[in-house]
């Protein structure tokens, strides 16, 4: 059972806690990771692009020149995608680009984000975030007493913070969110995992 130190907001340890092994101790499963991360990032897509065959061009109805007797090539149309200002050939066209993936497939993916993290050193258990007042200058202080002011952050609380969250979204690198909005690619794009104590055990509730 991994055990963590838990820290409060100014980065003094005061004790340690146990994790479920089976949520912060599982095997990290790298395909099921990059597969999931693949799935994210294809579901952001709007995937509007789009190129206009011949038929969709404008003009090119009459047949430039008769079929023989010009010494020139076969042409039925000035749209040809052969010709200049003609249609594209296979381009690309209005589409979904999202899939999805078995639910314990998602499910061990996050697993396996979070044990990296343990295992890395770079996941912070602290007891409690929260600001009297949305300040930029408080995140940025709780970063530098945990020595991680240069690195991409993540911030995990149980329930949605509007002091965290405010104080947080103007620091490039540094994202608040909560337990129900944990997704694989955060956890992997960040450097240091913030999370408090409560969030620990909505997340443990949820896939334990």
């Amino acid at each position: 059972m991994p055990k963590v130190a838990v820290y409060n907001i100014t980065g003094n340890k005061t004790g340690e806690m146990d994790l479920n092994d089976n949520v912060f101790g599982v095997e990290v499963n790298e395909a099921v990771l990059h597969q999931a991360v693949v799935m994210q990032l294809a579901n952001q897509r709007q995937g509007t692009a789009a190129t206009k065959t011949r038929g969709f061009v404008r003009g090119g109805g009459r047949k430039p020149w008769k079929q023989k007797g010009t010494g020139r090539a076969r042409a039925g149309s000035t749209r040809s995608p052969i010709w200049v200002g003609g249609g594209t050939t296979f381009g690309p066209h209005p589409r979904s680009y999202a899939f999805s993936m078995p639910r314990k497939a998602r499910r061990l993916a996050i697993k396996s984000a979070l044990t990296a993290k343990v295992e890395g050193g770079e996941l912070f258990v602290v007891e409690n975030i929260d600001f009297e007042a949305p300040k930029t200058k408080n995140v940025v202080k709780m970063m530098a007493d945990f020595q991680a002011a240069d690195s991409k952050t993540l911030i995990i609380t149980a329930e949605t913070l509007e002091n965290v969250e405010k104080s947080s979204r103007n620091i490039p690198g540094v994202k608040a969110t909560t337990s129900a909005g944990l997704n694989v690619y955060d956890l992997l794009y960040h450097d240091k995992i913030f999370i408090t104590k409560d969030a620990i055990s909505r997340i443990e509730e949820v896939l334990a």
